[in-house]
Parts: structure tokens; sequence; C-alpha cells
């Protein structure tokens, strides 16, 4: 479990095959800022712009550390087979953390494709066209994980060819996260909130109870 709450940048070094055929998936080798991988150890999750990854080599000499990314996963994601490419990092949460952000399972659920990435006043307007398959869970204030990063989104508009949705993004986030490097045309990891996909579902099989159905609460006496 996450937060989208970046704790570093990376930037993928190098892409192995793992096999010869498209069936295979590719090794990563992640390299991270001085110190990141301090107390981490293998088998351990770290995010790679949102998708949750398993460590299985270290090398904290050179502050680096390898993943094994499945064809699967390369299919259902973006932005993870180019060496050269910053990424942005989380390490797993850990019972007593601060949640900053809001639950991230580091799961994507669809790749969205960037239609402005633009200045406005001192911050920036992003704005993303979501397949249509994750329109009924994005909704005004609501939470979205773009790349790894937790936001919120100001402005949903729906179309024939997905949702268009707009967030804003102030210098921080831009500076101290690989969104900076997003352009006009490019592709993102989405996920969207982890309560929205429970309501979906409840909404689906009739599960959620009206009032009349549920149990009176006993108060409590002393």
């Amino acid at each position: 479990m996450f937060t989208g709450i970046i704790t570093g940048m990376g930037r993928i070094v190098a892409v192995h095959d793992l096999g010869s055929s498209s069936s295979h998936g590719k090794r990563l080798h992640i390299s991270t800022p001085a110190g990141y991988l301090e107390g981490v150890g293998l088998g351990d999750s770290i995010a790679l712009n949102g998708a949750c990854m398993t460590v299985t080599t270290l090398d904290p000499a050179q502050q680096q550390f390898t993943i094994d990314i499945s064809a699967e996963s390369l299919a259902k994601t973006t932005g993870l087979a180019e060496a050269g490419q910053r990424i942005n990092l989380e390490k797993a949460l850990r019972a007593g953390d601060r949640l900053g952000g809001h639950i991230v399972s580091g799961h994507v659920d669809g790749i969205g494709h960037v239609r402005r990435f633009a200045p406005v006043g001192e911050s920036w307007d992003l704005c993303i066209l979501a397949p249509p398959p994750l329109a009924r869970f994005l909704a005004y204030k609501g939470s979205l994980t773009v790349n790894g990063v937790s936001l919120t989104v100001n402005h949903v508009h729906d179309l024939p060819e997905g949702c268009e949705i707009s967030i804003n993004l102030i210098p921080h986030t831009v500076q101290n996260t690989a969104l900076g490097d997003l352009r006009a045309g490019g592709a993102v990891n989405l996920e969207i909130d982890t309560v929205a996909r429970y309501v979906e579902r409840m909404l689906q099989t009739g599960a959620i109870p009206s009032p009349a159905t549920l149990s009176p609460v006993s108060e409590k006496t002393s």
C-alpha cells in the first residue's frame, strides 16, 4: 500500500530482456538518490511511476536496485521500459506513517494521455484524457494517482473518446516529481481512488443497504 506522496526520483539506467519473445518481461536497473535504499530489503515493494514492483537485487554502493516486470505489466503500464527515463519512486507505507495523500494500491487501472501541460500563473495546468472505462470513477475534487502522484481533480468533462480531466500542480510538485517531464501527447499511468472502486462494485451488486435495513446502534451507558 502507498499514499501517492513521492519519496524520490529515480532513473531507469538499463533495460534487459528476460527472454527472446514478446511474452517475456524485462529487468530494469533503477538508480536512486543518495541514501534512498537505506532500510530497503530484497522483496520489498517500491512503486515505480505508480506501479508496485518487487525489489530483486540491491546495490547500495551504486545506489541502484533491480526489478523484474512481466509482459502483462508492461502492456498495462507506460514509461517503464525506456532506459534514461526519470521515474517517480515511493516506498511501501509502514504502519504508523502519515497518510499524506490518499490510499493507493500501486495497481495501474488505465493509461491516460496528456492533452495540455502549461504554466498558469505560479502553477501548472495538467489536462489528461482518461480512457472511457475510468470515467465513472472520476469526480470533481476527487483523488486520482498520476504516475504515482496523489492529485486532486479540478475539472471533469465527459467526451465520446473518454473523460478529460484538469489538475492544478503547484511548483513544488513539478520540481520534486517526474511530472515535470510531461509533454502534450505523452502517456501516464492512472489509478482511480480505492473508495470509488468499492462504491462502483456495491452499486453493481446492489449491496448498498438502505437506512431502514441497518441495525440500530445501541448507546453505551456507564
